[in-house]
């Protein structure tokens, strides 16, 4: 699994980072294990060093039903 560094910017919190990211503020818990030792953190000071998972986004169709396009 291949990963990145994000330094943190004073005020950042684990689901800003997430939704920094991954476009998706529920990926606390991977970010969490590949940093344990800043899980008691909640609100990071500026240039702390995490490492970022690379992980499969899963796509979610946000469309109503009404904007979906049917083929046939």
């Amino acid at each position: 699994m291949a990963q990145i560094n994000y330094i943190t910017v004073q005020g950042d919190t684990w689901d800003f980072i997430s939704f920094k990211v991954y476009d998706n503020e529920h990926y606390i818990d991977i970010l969490i294990s590949a940093n344990p030792s800043y899980m008691n953190i909640t609100i990071f000071p500026a240039n702390i060093e995490l490492v970022i998972p690379e992980i499969e986004l899963e796509r979610v169709d946000t469309l109503p039903p009404w904007k979906k396009v049917i083929t046939k």
